[in-house]
């Protein structure tokens, strides 16, 4: 019998399907510089052969997919279609969709509560349709001046009541570890502002290789998030791990991002990773970040980590269950 599977970490920008894009895009008259359709998909897919590492993928991200989805229309359509492809293509029945509004108004020439109330009549249309629960996580960026960032806490905090379930920070770990300490002070207020309210909290750390374990204990201890963004590099420290067990911080693993990224080398480390984490204590969930960009969906997350012996069917029904508990969704 299939799985009805929930995806806490999915990202508007890398889910929506080209042809999508595609349209959007022709709607809005947005010039595109490529010649035909099937250049456009190349482009705007993550394929290894360009995708060294987080910045190329991100690359992608900010270049293509969120400049198409910077309007009302175009932001609203996004919202309707990823859900509605989840449901039908993996029976994703929950569903947690992250943005950066902000990144949606075109630094400003579009008015932000548009973007936001286009968000949500996306959301509801494909409830409606579907049935499915959803919410909505607004990303704070670390590149972002500090008053940007309150601004898009102020904004989920008006819309809390409205399908907007809590916020998230992304964006590239670049500062050097004896520092990403006092860099992570700097969100500590917009957080307890935003717990306070209700809202849910989860943040990007741990993704790769050079941003080690000690991001991800600053980002538990200062910032107390109740799920974190990948966090794979907590195995490499033991007390990273045993302060991820005691606190009952949720990672929100994402095999296949990892993969193109190189945030693991491969299917071995991947599986290495899982197993030290699980057997710690510590709670996972699955992903898929982003499901076009990545060419993946929930189905094949959960068939690849069973199939690459990542993960037993027991394992997979435990995160599904850890998924739901942690949800931000009432």
């Amino acid at each position: 019998m299939a799985r009805d599977l929930i995806d806490l970490h999915i990202h508007v920008g890398g889910a929506v399907a080209p042809h999508v894009l595609w349209s959007i895009a022709h709607q809005q008259g947005f010039k595109l510089p490529f010649k035909d359709y099937w250049e456009f998909c190349d482009v705007i897919t993550a394929k290894p052969s360009r995708v060294k590492s987080l910045e190329d993928y991100l690359g992608i991200l900010h270049t293509w997919t969120e400049k198409i989805q910077s309007s009302p229309a175009a932001i609203e359509r996004s919202v309707y279609e990823i859900i509605g492809k989840e449901y039908r293509g993996s029976r994703v029945t929950q569903i947690e969709l992250r943005f950066n509004p902000m990144k949606r108004n075109l630094g400003g020439e579009r008015d932000l509560d548009h973007i936001i109330h286009a968000a949500i009549r996306g959301m509801d249309r494909a409830c409606l349709e579907y049935d499915c629960r959803a919410g909505l996580i607004f990303c704070l960026d670390r590149e972002f001046d500090p008053r940007l960032n309150g601004i898009l806490v102020d904004k989920a905090i008006k819309y809390r009541s409205r399908g907007v379930i809590g916020i998230d920070l992304a964006g590239t770990e670049k500062s050097a570890v004896e520092l990403r300490p006092q860099e992570v002070d700097r969100y500590r207020e917009m957080y307890d502002r935003a717990r306070e309210a209700g809202l849910g909290t989860t943040v990007h750390t741990g993704e790769t290789h050079g941003t080690g374990a000690e991001g991800v204990a600053a980002v538990v201890e200062k910032l107390r998030p109740d799920r974190i963004g990948h966090g794979i590099r907590a195995v490499n420290d033991e007390r990273v791990m045993a302060l991820l067990a005691k606190a009952g911080t949720v990672l929100e693993l994402c095999p296949t991002s990892n993969l193109v990224t190189r945030a693991v080398s491969g299917w071995d480390e991947l599986r290495e990773v899982v197993r030290t984490l699980l057997d710690r204590g510590v709670k996972l969930t699955i992903n898929t970040d982003g499901p076009y960009l990545l060419d993946t969906d929930m189905a094949r997350e959960v068939a690849a980590l069973l199939e690459e012996r990542v993960m037993t069917e027991d394992e997979v029904d435990r995160a599904i269950a850890v998924a739901r508990e942690a949800s931000f969704l009432d």
